[in-house]
């Protein structure tokens, strides 16, 4: 094989889907590619029509993948500087109403030829294999990396019966990231630990908000006023993103807060329950739509309160400290990372939120160093991304004396028995996945073993093999 790399970044979700598991791994794709010294190669999910109109937002559908693809190059071409050099590839996909995800259907690792298969990287490692029935991807690949995004256990246990099933997941989640991947990257502590991993934030901001922070510590270095407003929150309006925190906070404390205006913008599920408990509170809670966060509209604030704990690694937080902004934020090890930037307040109690609050608004944020600036950039998070892949892992040199030489079939033997016994639950996970019912019993979206006509057409695949009923005539 050529020393040039070829990385194949399969992800779990799309644009125009905005969210994390989407843009985090096409912002990884452009600068892993940047310097054109590596392939690189984008996996994503293609969705049938009827998904796409239950997923993706304000009424935007594909009719086919190049129009797609062209959707999502035109959309992180706007984002950078550069052109970037990837190719986009699609697997086909379901999305599961019941789990509000995208699941895959067939064997994804067909999308990358055997000729090029070199280096795979699993945006949510556990999501892609909880019902992966195929080629088993350390075999393809000559090195499997994972890269853990969402802290699934802290939704369960949200859930009727969550201990239970939290319990259960945590397994699955180990089982399936030890037999399909070589090396695991945790964004943060706030993450399950799994098998092989290292915590190492591998994700930057968009340069739009990098700019946006150069020109606020312009404004302020000429003595301009740099922000004419005061605190926001913005997310996902359900109230497990922070929201139920938030309000309770400023319901407590509302004798504190006196003439604090506080703007939260988000859609979703809980949105009109969010509303009406932000209209039974004395100060000045007001709730508007979702928006992008780099609309100009939030240029002018200057506090960003995010006191969400079921983050891995907030992108909205980081976003705000690249814009210059002061951020209040719980000690959680979600937010471990930003605590090395001066702007990022953190709070251990009640009380302490109510002080740094009150001194936020009434402060000027100190100025991002060039250093820091850097720290949050995608080419920082590249580089974050390459030293903790181990892409070339060290293999020890084996010694020649003695000792050595009598441990030697002690060793083999382990590796050999470890090797075995990863066959062996290789084996199971594939028995298990590979059945109907069991799929179903564990969540999986009917008839995904292999693509429909609909999504073969779609994407161009051989039509679906349909099995033979046998037939008993009666004598």
């Amino acid at each position: 094989m050529s020393t040039r790399r070829h990385f194949a970044i399969f992800t779990t979700a799309s644009l125009p889907w905005m969210t994390g598991t989407a843009i985090n791994p096409l912002f990884r794709a452009a600068y892993l590619a940047k310097n054109g010294d590596k392939d690189v190669s984008l996996v994503i999910p293609w969705l049938c029509l009827t998904d796409q109109e239950l997923v993706y937002p304000n009424n935007i559908v594909f009719d086919s993948p190049l129009e797609h693809e062209n959707y999502v190059r035109h959309w992180i071409e706007e984002r950078i500087d550069f052109r970037p050099s990837f190719s986009i590839k699609f697997y086909p996909g379901k999305f599961s109403k019941e789990m509000r995800s995208i699941l895959a259907v067939g064997d994804i690792t067909e999308c990358i030829p055997d000729e090029v298969a070199d280096i795979a990287v699993l945006e949510e490692p556990e999501h892609l294999n909880w019902y992966h029935h195929g080629r088993r991807w350390k075999n393809k690949f000559r090195r499997v990396i994972g890269v853990v995004h969402t802290n699934y256990l802290a939704y369960v246990r949200r859930e009727k019966n969550g201990q239970v099933i939290a319990c259960f997941l945590k397994y699955a989640n180990t089982w399936v990231t030890r037999i399909y991947c070589h090396k695991i990257i945790r964004l943060s502590g706030a993450t399950q630990d799994l098998p092989r991993s290292v915590i190492c934030n591998v994700h930057g901001v968009n340069p739009k908000f990098l700019e946006v922070g150069k020109l606020k510590l312009r404004q302020l270095q000429n003595g301009e006023k740099a922000f004419t407003k005061g605190a926001y929150y913005i997310g996902k309006m359900v109230w497990s993103k922070g929201y139920r925190e938030l309000l309770d906070l400023l319901s407590k404390y509302q004798s504190k807060l006196v003439g604090l205006e506080v703007d939260l913008y988000g859609s979703g599920e809980d949105s009109d329950e969010v509303c009406e408990s932000a209209k039974r509170l004395s100060l000045s809670v007001n709730v508007h739509p979702g928006r992008d966060h780099a609309d100009p509209l939030f240029h002018e604030y200057k506090v960003f309160i995010n006191p969400s704990t079921t983050d891995v690694v907030c992108t909205t937080t980081a976003e705000a400290l690249a814009m210059g902004k002061i951020v209040i934020c719980a000690n959680h090890p979600s937010n471990e990372f930003f605590k090395q930037f001066p702007n990022c307040r953190i709070y251990d109690n009640e009380d302490e939120f109510v002080q740094l609050t009150l001194n936020a608004l009434s402060e000027q944020p100190a100025p991002l160093t060039d250093m820091q600036r850097y720290e949050l950039s995608w080419e920082a998070a590249t580089e974050r991304f390459i030293e903790a892949a181990d892409i070339n892992p060290h293999v020890p040199e084996s010694r020649t004396h003695q000792s050595s030489r009598a441990l030697l079939p002690a060793f083999l033997r382990t590796r050999k028995l470890k090797q075995n016994l990863e066959d062996a639950s290789v084996y199971l996970h594939q028995a298990l996945s590979g059945l109907e019912v069991t799929r179903c019993a564990f969540g999986a979206v009917p008839k995904t073993l292999q693509p429909d006509e609909h999504l073969c057409k779609d994407l161009g695949l051989a039509p679906p093999v349909k099995r033979k009923r046998l037939k008993f005539k009666m004598t």
